[in-house]
């Protein structure tokens, strides 16, 4: 029990120190040395919390009472980040975004200094931030080694791209210092500015390539994440003097479980900062827009950082909105974003949209499990939330993989992937396959997202998570079918995946078939106890002899793409020529046509884009959300005052 201060305080510390070490020194060899060891090194320390946090009885343990020097600390960081975010809107003329910095760190010091003092821990360690410490370490500690190798692809292949690998290492372990402390702290004060520095670091990932584009997205992306930062100084400052001093999100749930004056409109704040974070619409173009960045941002912004703190917060405040005005609205913007992301995502060629929208997507139905805050939505919220961090990043780091290798992302080149690249496609098949299908968090989250929505009559958000469930399996399987598919001609391609991507790879593709075979383990032993730390009790969602039918049903699935690739392996492909309008040439799907021209003949999906792409539904789907959450902040506020 005595190490647990330290290891929180390693876990935090650690990895901003060694990123800082990683930009001063310039030989490419031993960045590397030293980033592995210290990815080892976060990787041992959290499952060694993890392991005397369970050796002591799995109960909430709180750190850090005296803390005076430590708030003055975070009070100048506050200061600083404000001051770097100023300079960089000012460099780059976009102004007025840094009020939405300057206003907030306001706030805090004008906090910090008035409020009255109360006695509190500023540190609170239960289930759900042991899980997400594991995420954090694991998921991005694999995201950071991947990037390794990555790094040096990529450059060869962006030669217009400024070389600036000291920096981009630099923030990504900053990023996971950050995320540690965020998931660790109790404090709001805290929480505020460890929010403030991933808003940074993703702020700087994104614009990495310093082209126009980048650095318009870059700046979108902070200033949506500053706004939710502005609602939730506010929120802080509102809670601290009308609750004498109490800066505690522990306490700020339970007393708002408890209807204490003062607590709905702070609960209601910080719900709408979470939904800014998670990308939910209307601020689902941030995310859209950090696509720009090297394949290594986008897995760690969508699978282990970022997203995930929005999907964390929501989850602590879930007892808090259960029944509430603000639930229900949270629930259905989570509910609408799920569905109409999902339709955006059919319209897409682009295998980093694709997965950027399923990414909006999903936390949609986090969200909307939140929303309706009750055990069971809890219950599946979480294990989709895990499957969906390791699955994510899978998929993300193999897109990569495979652009590297095939010089592009689309879809429609990935055709027959399994007989050319078969063991990036093979892993693509597990990232995919672990999206949508039982028992990889999916099908069991929205069965009881749906279950939780009859038994409250919310209609509204049944249809939403029904037809975005449907979606959902339709532009999955539509990649499937290009992965195992196979044509007359099939280009061979040399995989150059380094070996500390595949090492990534691999393990997060052992990772995800681990959270399936041990899903019923996970529940009872590590779910469950966790929902009763957030609820105080909780019933069964599944029986247990279900999910173990449901495994036998992914095996059967995993048996698929084994069957085609050993059947087709070595079999010479035995294909009859149809006739194509022409003179067939060859096996190569072309044809001279009756004016002597040679014709090729493509065989392609179709995917609506003028009828369903982004641009004719992101804008309508945006001021549906934002109108809903105009009327929920205008209920809180004529409630509260």
């Amino acid at each position: 029990m005595s190490a647990v201060p330290y290891l929180v305080s390693f876990l935090i510390i650690f990895p901003m120190v060694i990123g800082f070490l990683l930009f001063l020194i310039p030989s490419k060899p031993v960045r590397k040395v030293i980033a592995s060891i210290s990815v080892a090194l976060i990787v041992a320390a959290a499952i060694w919390l993890t392991v005397v946090y369970f050796l002591n009885g799995a109960e909430g343990i709180w750190l850090f009472e005296e803390t005076e020097i430590v708030d003055k600390v975070i009070l100048v960081a506050e200061i600083v980040l404000m001051v770097f975010i100023t300079i960089m809107c000012f460099r780059y003329k976009k102004y007025w975004i840094s009020l939405l910095s300057i206003i907030p760190t306001g706030l805090m010091i004008w906090t910090e200094l008035r409020a009255p003092k109360v006695e509190m821990a500023h540190i609170y360690i239960d289930n759900l931030s042991i899980l997400m410490c594991l995420i954090i370490a694991v998921v991005g500690g694999c995201i950071a080694i991947y990037a390794m190798g990555y790094m040096d692809g990529y450059h060869e292949h962006h030669t217009d791209v400024p070389e600036r690998r000291k920096f981009f290492f630099m923030v990504v372990f900053l990023f996971l210092g950050a995320m540690f402390g965020f998931v660790f702290s109790d404090s709001l004060m805290w929480i505020d500015l460890f929010w403030e520095i991933t808003s940074v670091c993703s702020f700087l990932l994104i614009g990495y390539t310093k082209t126009e584009e980048a650095i318009n997205n870059s700046f979108r992306a902070l200033w949506m994440n500053l706004l939710g930062g502005l609602f939730l100084a506010v929120g802080i400052m509102y809670l601290a003097f009308m609750n004498d001093g109490q800066v505690s999100l522990v306490y700020l749930v339970s007393a708002a479980w408890m209807g204490i004056e003062g607590t709905y409109l702070p609960v209601a704040f910080i719900a709408f900062a979470a939904l800014t974070k998670s990308a939910q619409l209307p601020f689902s173009t941030w995310l859209m827009g950090a696509m720009v960045a090297p394949t290594p941002s986008s897995a760690l912004l969508h699978s282990a950082t970022m997203v995930k703190a929005g999907i964390y917060v929501l989850f602590r405040l879930a007892p808090a909105l259960s029944g509430t005005v603000t639930g229900t609205i949270i629930a259905v913007v989570g509910g609408f974003t799920f569905l109409m992301t999902s339709i955006m995502a059919i319209a897409q060629t682009d295998a980093k949209k694709v997965l950027a929208l399923s990414t909006v997507s999903n936390l949609g139905l986090m969200v909307a499990c939140a929303g309706m805050g009750t055990s069971g939505t809890i219950w599946a919220g979480i294990f989709l939330m895990m499957f969906h961090s390791v699955s994510k990043a899978l998929l993300f780091m193999d897109v990569g993989a495979v652009e590297n290798s095939v010089h592009s992302r689309d879809i429609e080149d990935m055709h027959g992937l399994l007989y050319r690249l078969p063991r990036l496609a093979f892993f693509m098949f597990i990232g995919i396959v672990a999206m949508y299908l039982a028992p990889f968090g999916m099908l069991v989250s929205k069965w009881s997202a749906l279950k939780a929505s009859v038994d409250s009559n919310n209609i509204i958000l049944v249809l939403l998570i029904v037809f975005g469930s449907a979606i959902t399996g339709f532009y999955w399987t539509k990649w499937l079918g290009k992965l195992i598919g196979r044509t007359a001609y099939n280009r061979q391609i040399k995989d150059i995946t380094k070996s500390s991507e595949m090492f990534s790879l691999t393990i997060n593709a052992v990772l995800m078939v681990l959270l399936c075979l041990l899903f019923p383990f996970l529940s009872s032993s590590f779910v469950d106890p966790l929902v009763v730390q957030l609820y105080g009790t909780y019933q069964d969602v599944i029986p247990g002899e279900i999910l173990y039918i449901l495994i036998i049903c992914v095996i059967v699935t995993f048996a698929v793409p084994i069957v085609c690739f050993l059947a087709n392996r070595k079999r010479p492909f035995d294909q009859k020529l149809a006739y194509m309008g022409g003179i067939n040439e060859d096996y190569d799907n072309s044809y001279t046509d009756s004016y002597g021209e040679k014709e090729k003949l493509w065989l392609t999906n179709y995917y609506f884009a003028h009828k369903i792409g982004q641009r004719k539904l992101m804008i309508p789907s945006q001021l549906i959300a934002l109108a809903a959450l105009v009327i929920m902040i205008s209920r809180v506020i004529g409630g509260a005052f």
